[in-house]
């Protein structure tokens, strides 16, 4: 089966995409998935996703970790997978579309994609973290000096150990920049390893940074280690609403492989 891809990148965050409107794609061979996403043997990715047709909305987003396995909501993936559907002119400059944890509107321009994420009304705060899911699940720590800091090591300890073990957790590291800004590094389970940038990270972070009292502010700005996120959201009474994710979203290149269906 011959089968045209996509590579997208988001700060860093980076995917094969496919256009698989037609249903053609076999997305439960796993083994499959993670060899185009090896950095070595395949096309290399954080990450592959699907454009499926969607019965009552614009497209489906189905998202798969490095691993193989299908993964939870993808905030950097959502925006590169409106920016491929837009350059398929499959969408205008406005979408509405499905995933994993029910629908999102996004919209583009000039390649900057705003996505909007869940309403998020439940966050654990203990003593030196805070834990909430974003689409994903994220626990989020203040440490100091983060460019030095032993992201894998920890992070790899993190999202193995309690309260999550076997299903585990995304792990952020943050240090303050600003009142209103803050540094980033990501531990992301399914690649097993740190990414460029998270979404549904970077969105977690904003909005625990808020509930801890650590920023006053509803539009935060996020230094990630691919470049730069924005999360904004509305707060009503114990709820975070209108919670918007945004930044670049690019295309890379395009190729051809073919595979056994």
């Amino acid at each position: 089966m011959e089968l045209t891809f996509y590579k997208y990148q988001g700060t860093g965050n980076d995917f094969v995409m496919i256009d698989n409107r037609d249903l053609q794609f076999p997305h439960d061979d796993a083994p499959l998935i993670q060899h185009l996403c090896n950095r070595r043997f395949g096309i290399g990715a954080d990450g592959l996703i699907l454009l499926n047709p969607s019965e009552n909305h614009d497209f489906k987003m189905v998202y798969f970790n490095a691993d193989g396995g299908e993964g939870t909501m993808c905030g950097n993936g959502g925006r590169c997978l409106v920016a491929f559907a837009h350059d398929l002119k499959a969408i205008g400059d406005k979408t509405t579309f499905e995933a994993v944890d029910g629908l999102h509107h996004a919209s583009i321009e000039a390649g900057v994609v705003s996505l909007q994420m869940i309403d998020v009304s439940e966050i654990q705060i203990e003593s030196n973290h805070a834990f909430l899911d974003t689409g994903s699940p994220h626990h989020v720590e203040l440490v100091e000096n983060i460019a030095a800091y032993d992201v894998f090591a920890n992070g790899k300890r993190i999202r193995n150990g309690a309260p999550y073990f076997q299903e585990g957790t995304n792990v952020n590291f943050v240090e303050a920049t600003g009142a209103d800004s803050f540094r980033v590094r990501t531990y992301e389970r399914g690649v097993e390893g740190e990414t460029l940038a998270c979404g549904t990270g970077a969105t977690a972070v904003a909005i625990a940074m808020h509930a801890q009292n650590h920023t006053q502010a509803n539009n935060i700005q996020l230094k990630v280690e691919g470049g730069a996120l924005e999360v904004s959201f509305l707060k009503q009474n114990h709820s975070y609403q209108n919670v918007f994710l945004k930044g670049p979203a690019k295309f890379v290149f395009k190729g051809q492989l073919s595979i056994k269906k």
